[in-house]
């Protein structure tokens, strides 16, 4: 715990000093946008999806690859969102989703109407932006944010000035205190008997190997009892289980390491099919707990970010 109080304090510094010097893969989440889900996923009315006109010449814009469940949109990618225009007052936060299937299947649902990213690029545009910096909530450098900076680099010419931040996992100190703040919020769970297993999404980029890294931060600062896995590559449920095996555990919490608790974390990993992590778990005679919570609610994760975005904004010089 004092590890993590002196990496949020370090962190809370650099948000100061940036506060005052400015003043992977497309989802398995298939559904069609007309189907009739059986499930609640809270109110959308109370979600603010920042599409605003009347930017101003300072844009804060914030790309997320998006969720069609309400709560946690609200939570994570809105709490993200509210974490940097509190960081950022002189900047007009604005948002994106890179998915335009979660853009239409919220639309059709709901009614909400959320940019996608050229349609954010050109609203920004129209109402005069200047300087446009780009948050983008993603956890590393896969194949969204490899996309993000080309369509980015498509629309150089149209402002005088525009940076690009960095994902969640960058740097070492991104993968300590993310370890830091994943052991912290599990530390109730740390009695010798219950093991931790995170739920990754997982790419085909080089990238995927920021869950291996994450393993092996966690394991090495004595976070032991701690499992990272992936849904769509390695490590995968299967390679997990066999290393919750090899410890004396009888307990086995499930928690998403994704930035939101959507269609992975409800289905995937919590859901009642045979083939989740909630029904591997628990045919391998675990007692299992799921807590569907995603990284964007957490308030470190939140002012990571924007630390991120503060560093974009001191590139402009």
């Amino acid at each position: 715990m004092k590890k993590l109080l002196a990496l949020v304090m370090t962190l809370s510094l650099a948000l100061t000093f940036f506060a005052g010097w400015c003043g992977s893969n497309v989802s398995a989440y298939a559904e069609d946008a007309e189907e009739e889900e059986n499930y609640e996923t809270g109110d959308a009315s109370l979600d603010d999806a920042l599409n605003a006109d009347g930017i101003g010449e300072k844009e804060l814009l914030v790309v997320s690859f998006g969720t069609s469940f309400n709560d946690s949109r609200r939570m994570t990618v809105g709490g993200i969102e509210r974490a940097l225009q509190h960081a950022f007052p002189d900047w007009s936060v604005r948002r994106a989703f890179t998915s335009q299937i979660i853009i239409d299947h919220v639309k059709a649902r709901d009614g909400e109407v959320i940019d996608n990213v050229t349609e954010a690029l050109d609203r920004a545009i129209e109402n005069g932006v200047k300087t446009l910096v780009v948050q983008p909530t993603h956890l590393m450098h896969g194949y969204e944010y490899t996309d993000l900076v080309n369509e980015l680099a498509e629309y150089a010419d149209a402002f005088e000035t525009i940076a690009v931040g960095e994902p969640l996992l960058t740097t070492d100190e991104d993968f300590a205190l993310t370890a830091a703040v994943l052991a912290d919020a599990t530390a109730d769970y740390d009695d010798g008997k219950t093991a931790i297993v995170f739920m990754g999404h997982g790419t085909e980029a080089e990238s995927n190997e920021v869950y291996g890294r994450m393993q092996e931060v966690m394991t090495n600062a004595g976070y032991v009892n701690c499992f990272v896995g992936t849904v769509e590559a390695e490590p995968s449920v299967e390679d997990v289980l066999e290393m919750v095996q090899a410890g004396d555990y009888e307990r086995v919490i499930l928690r998403p390491m994704m930035i939101v608790a959507g269609d992975h974390a409800n289905n995937d990993m919590a859901g009642d099919e045979e083939d989740s992590w909630k029904s591997v778990f628990e045919d391998a005679g675990y007692e299992v707990e799921c807590v569907l919570e995603g990284l964007g609610q957490m308030y470190v994760i939140q002012q990571m970010f924007a630390a991120h975005a503060g560093e974009a904004i001191a590139s402009l010089g």
